[in-house]
């Protein structure tokens, strides 16, 4: 099981994915937090260019570029508002080791069918769902596929990997492994899960998912939860 702290960015800043009680950040001070762990994997998001509200490329190629410095094997995925090819061969370009496409595989097979054809070794493919119900475009929009189709979807297409993004609504205690669990088996690929994810329990339970390769948790969150904050240091996290 991979862990990978995740930063989600706007405006410059490093925010909690969903509120809450952590504040913006500096990107760079959770970055420095995540070395001093010996942490060699990280996820960047670009909430900006997700919602269609400009972007933090330029950050993110800093961010790519100083954590590489820092170790001499890593895994960085960022994703956000990806919908061409310049916008993934500029990640790759600056260090990215996966991209990740989601409202394109949604709206324009197309556009996933050229990216494919360029990058099929560096794409994940992103699903992010509430309560099962696929959504796109920044959260902002209803995607007409079940969770069984998108995963089969994204097998017909060739995709490596998939990241889910689990959007809990405020009533959700548990995340939506079952949603988790769906995907795994239709697209029968490495799955990755995010969003929801916010202990130890929840990691334990993340492992027991056939098919789960690994975890995202917001950097913010680990930087305030000791529980957490010790998962880095497990010998199969």
């Amino acid at each position: 099981m991979k862990l990978l702290p995740t930063l989600n960015l706007q405006n410059g800043l490093a925010v909690p994915m969903f509120g809450g009680g952590q504040g913006p950040r500096k990107p760079i001070e959770l970055l420095d937090f995540i070395f001093d762990q010996g942490c060699n994997r990280l996820m960047l998001v670009d909430v900006d260019a997700a919602e269609g509200q400009g972007n933090n490329r330029d950050l993110i190629a800093g961010i790519m570029h100083r954590f590489r410095q820092g170790h001499a094997k890593v895994c960085i995925q960022v994703g956000g508002g990806v919908r061409s090819s310049d916008h993934v061969q500029f990640f790759l370009d600056h260090g990215a080791t996966w991209v990740l496409v989601g409202t394109v595989i949604q709206r324009s097979p197309l556009v996933v069918e050229q990216l494919l054809a360029r990058f099929r070794d560096n794409l994940s493919a992103g699903v992010d769902a509430r309560c099962g119900e696929i959504l796109c475009a920044g959260w902002r929009e209803p995607a007409p596929l079940k969770p069984d189709a998108a995963g089969q979807l994204i097998r017909d297409h060739g995709f490596k990997r998939i990241m889910f993004t689990d959007i809990p609504p405020a009533h959700q205690a548990r995340p939506d492994f079952e949603t988790a669990r769906i995907l795994a088996q239709s697209a029968r690929v490495p799955l990755f899960m995010g969003g929801s994810i916010h202990s130890m329990a929840h990691l334990k339970l993340a492992m027991e998912i056939p098919g789960m390769q690994g975890v995202a948790v917001d950097a913010l969150q680990l930087m305030d939860d000791s529980d957490l904050l010790g998962s880095l240091n497990l010998a199969h996290i």
